[in-house]
């Protein structure tokens, strides 16, 4: 059985959240990076990977496969290692729950409402988008106000034991923090907080850092 292959780039949240289930998994595997922003678009080959030109793509053994949720719940059922799904089905839903929050809601507020306009706009070449990031604080807190209310006094954001809902959503906080709007948000919620260093400190999370932190 050959090591799987990640196609994506190392600042992606979603390229780190599939890489973050292969290291908690102990899976080795190989990220292949691939520039989506790149003048022409996304090059052929990743195309025929990703019909929508997105990342991460994966491909293991020959089975190829696309979007990051998917992604990781294969790498769950298919590695041997500690689950990252939990048996109770109850558990397991607001698993999903969670995941389908930070999808739909949380990453577009979080990290380019928020992370990008504060954080990486000067980088840019421009200037932050004030009125963009007005708007997305009370998403913001909405989100975070979901997510502690979904984690209550447990240590994971859904029950005492990590989950591919942990691994989804630290990737985005990483980024969420750098900003003074977000670090300020986050430090409303002792609970996550003490969920966000308790992942951060994780070594999946140090393998893993992104270059843009």
């Amino acid at each position: 059985m050959s090591d799987p292959v990640v196609f994506g780039a190392a600042y992606s949240v979603y390229v780190r959240a599939v890489r973050l289930a292969l290291e908690e998994k102990g899976v080795p595997y190989r990220l292949i990076e691939v520039d989506v922003f790149a003048p022409g678009g996304p090059p052929t080959e990743h195309l025929e990977r990703h019909p929508f030109g997105r990342i991460p793509a994966f491909e293991h053994d020959g089975f190829r496969l696309y979007e990051a949720g998917a992604i990781s719940r294969y790498v769950d059922e298919v590695f041997p290692g500690t689950a990252l799904r939990p048996d109770d089905p109850r558990r397991r839903a607001l698993m999903n729950q969670v995941i389908s929050v930070l999808d739909s809601y949380a990453y577009r507020t979080l990290v380019w409402d928020i992370f990008v306009e504060r954080v990486r706009a000067r980088a840019q070449g421009r200037a932050p988008d004030e009125a963009r990031i007005a708007a997305a604080l009370p998403r913001a807190q909405t989100c975070l106000n979901a997510l502690a209310e979904t984690m209550a006094d447990r240590p994971w954001l859904t029950g005492t034991s990590l989950t591919l809902a942990d691994l989804h959503a630290a990737p985005m906080f990483a980024y969420f923090r750098m900003a003074p709007e977000g670090s300020e948000l986050l430090s409303r919620h002792p609970g996550l907080v003490r969920w966000w260093n308790a992942m951060a400190a994780r070594n999946s999370m140090v393998s893993t850092r992104s270059p843009l932190e």
